[in-house]
């Protein structure tokens, strides 16, 4: 495809200095975009490569200098917003799956919506329902009474159990599993794990994102549920009868225990661990590798294990950093105090 800079700038509100006819063919990073590329420029520190850069247009904001003048520049209030824009309505590749595939095994009691694509070895089984315009890439399995949506996306190789629903415009990437088992088990008197039945579901709510290789477990009793707009990375674990609210960011590695429940417009950084049959309050923010051990009931950014406000879990990793010196301190100050106590002894003998 090739673009005008001038139908670029029209697209997203830009202001063009140089060329507006000059036709770009595709978008790259700023320090690989080659000759006939866009890239763009947002972040400062990133400032550096624009001198070296072989990109023929760059889109940028007005607070930094345009030093070069064989280049073309699109001036925008947000570059990085505008230059997400521009790669989703121009070059985002259409995902290619198209009709169902011949190897596909649909029962006959499934109901499959219109203009639906179903890949290789594809198993939809008995009571299954598919949404309108919804892909469902090869080798994924759904079992029986699931639900899927319209306009949801799940790649290759997904599991989705019985009886769990997927929303509306949900994207599932590989190797992800909805609805395995919770991890319940109850202790014998023979010092052995009983097994307790998980015969609840998992609701994926609109517009989640879930990347590969997510396990979200299937309630004991009732639904785990992820709500509307929720966003997890891969390699989350998210256990039973969790409630993940709307609109949270989930990174890699997090792990959340059974029963608990999370508000609105969380943010969880990577490998966070949170305990079980706690409450995470709306709004809140929490460092990489945080533990949190109890309920957060104010909005606000969180660090450490156990986790704490952030102001007061940087004290006390400053504190950390500086223990060598307060232990030199402490040593320090015993001498002088042992000092003082044997010249106060002396001065008392000395005057008996």
């Amino acid at each position: 495809m090739k673009l005008t800079v001038k139908e670029i700038a029209d697209f997203i509100g830009g202001e063009v200095i140089g060329n507006q006819n000059f036709e770009i063919s595709s978008v790259a990073k700023i320090q690989d975009a080659k000759a006939g590329e866009l890239t763009f420029l947002y972040f400062s520190a990133y400032a550096k490569f624009l001198e070296t850069t072989h990109a023929s247009v760059v889109l940028l904001n007005q607070d930094f200098e345009r030093q070069r003048n064989d280049l073309i520049y699109i001036v925008h209030r947000n570059p990085n917003i505008a230059f997400q824009k521009i790669v989703r309505k121009y070059f985002t590749p259409e995902i290619k799956l198209s009709d169902i595939d011949k190897s596909a095994s649909i029962h006959p009691s499934a109901k499959i919506g219109s203009n639906v694509a179903i890949g290789k070895n594809v198993v939809i089984s008995e009571n299954c329902s598919v949404g309108d315009n919804t892909k469902i890439f090869h080798n994924t399995v759904l079992l029986e009474n699931v639900g899927i949506g319209s306009g949801s996306v799940i790649y290759p190789n997904v599991t989705v159990r019985e009886d769990c629903k997927v929303r509306n415009n949900v994207i599932i990437h590989s190797g992800t599993v909805i609805g395995s088992d919770g991890f319940g088990y109850s202790p014998t008197a023979e010092g052995k794990y009983e097994k307790i039945p998980q015969i609840g579901n998992v609701v994926i709510e609109d517009d989640v994102e879930i990347g590969s290789n997510v396990s979200i477990d299937r309630a004991a009793l009732g639904s785990t549920l992820i709500k509307q707009g929720t966003k997890i990375d891969n390699l989350v674990q998210i256990a039973h009868n969790v409630v993940v609210g709307e609109n949270n960011a989930i990174s890699a590695q997090s792990g959340i225990a059974g029963s608990t429940t999370i508000g609105n417009n969380c943010i969880f950084a990577g490998q966070v661990g949170v305990t079980g049959h706690i409450e995470i309050t709306n709004g809140v923010i929490i460092g990489a590798q945080s533990g949190v051990s109890k309920g957060i009931t104010k909005p606000g950014k969180f660090f450490g294990t156990p986790a704490k406000e952030l102001s007061a879990s940087l004290r006390q990793e400053g504190h950390i950093r500086n223990l060598t010196e307060y232990a030199a301190k402490i040593k320090l100050l015993e001498k002088r105090i042992a000092q003082l106590e044997s010249s106060i002894k002396s001065d008392t003998k000395g005057n008996i």
